[in-house]
């Protein structure tokens, strides 16, 4: 069954680009989440007018892959004991959080927080876990955009190509299959 997840864990380039590689994954947006205003874009959210985390929204096919696998993946390739920051990413918009759309996604982040970020981090998760209510889409040059970019830009070069390798690393037997 499909199911979706929304994940705010720093930039939304850093953790769409390992997402896009998981296999049983269908979909990945780049977005904002969790703010007070009633839309929301780039501009407002950087300027910290709109109290959105920016997000993805994973959607996934939980015959191939488990909800537990996905949010390991997640705790595992960013920092869940940093609020408000990711690196030298800093600000309310990268706050680490899941959007649970069910209770059973509530309850299995919470336990890997308690159970599994510790054997991973030195520190204990801050992650907010909050009830999905929107997801607004990112502009169209924010998705996609480690594909597309790549490392011809630096940010990618220095923050998100490590990320994606670590993950590669960790979690070789959950990369999406090639084909030739």
């Amino acid at each position: 069954m499909i199911q979706s997840i929304t994940l705010g864990g720093g930039c939304f380039w850093c953790v769409e680009a390992i997402f896009v590689e998981v296999q049983g994954v269908n979909k990945v947006e780049s977005g904002y989440s969790g703010g007070t205003k009633e839309t929301a874009n780039y501009k407002a959210v950087c300027s910290k007018q709109t109290d959105h985390v920016e997000v993805v929204r994973v959607w996934f096919d939980d015959e191939k892959i488990s909800l537990e696998d996905i949010l390991k993946i997640f705790f595992a390739t960013h920092d869940p004991t940093q609020p408000n920051r990711q690196g030298n990413d800093v600000g309310p918009q990268y706050h680490t959080a899941v959007f649970y759309e069910t209770e059973e996604q509530r309850t299995v982040a919470e336990r890997l927080m308690r159970e599994f970020v510790p054997t991973i981090w030195d520190a204990p998760a801050v992650t907010s876990l909050i009830e999905f209510k929107e997801f607004f889409r990112a502009e169209n040059y924010h998705q996609d955009y480690y594909a597309n970019t790549g490392d011809r830009n630096p940010y990618c070069t220095f923050v998100i190509t490590p990320k994606v390798a670590k993950f590669r690393k960790m979690f070789a037997d959950k990369l999406r299959k090639q084909t030739v």
